[in-house]
């Protein structure tokens, strides 16, 4: 069974008011990345290619993005409790504006600040701090909690 907003609510920080939906809770953007060299996935491990932060054009904090793909940080701290599993899926007004953000599922025991994969299919302007998708926790059973490379990540 999926979880209300309010108790996602309870399992993200910073949130405000406006972020709490009835079934989740929304997630802005912190920072814009493009991946600038080769990644590798094999059967023993993984590297991350290297990426660079996109810089927001003039005073107001807005990244003009062309087409293509881009790494979304988030700005929240996620922690998801015992029990429970967490998905994250693009707010309609991405899609509406040609973009679509694939993300994965987060582990019971995770905690930090994820990533998503913006595509990009048309220009878009997007503003750092504007809501881009939304958490919601489902209830799961599970054996042990996350413990990964990317338990704690981002948050210094």
């Amino acid at each position: 069974m999926f979880k209300s907003g309010a108790f996602v609510a309870e399992h993200v920080d910073p949130v405000d008011e406006a972020q709490i939906q009835p079934n989740g809770v929304d997630l802005t953007v912190e920072a814009v990345l493009e991946q600038v060299e080769a990644g590798r996935i094999g059967r023993d491990g993984k590297s991350i290619g290297d990426r660079e932060a996109r810089q927001p054009e003039g005073d107001d904090d807005t990244f003009d993005l062309p087409p293509g793909g881009y790494i979304l940080q988030y700005a929240e701290t996620i922690s998801i409790p015992e029990g429970h599993v967490g998905f994250l899926y693009p707010r309609s007004s991405l899609m509406r504006n040609s973009c679509m953000l694939n993300t994965a599922v987060w582990d019971a025991g995770y905690t930090g600040k994820g990533e998503g994969l913006l595509e990009v299919h048309h220009d878009v302007e997007l503003e750092r701090g504007a809501r881009v998708a939304q958490l919601v926790l489902s209830e799961a059973a599970h054996e042990g909690a996350y413990d990964g490379s990317y338990q704690e990540e981002r948050l210094e």
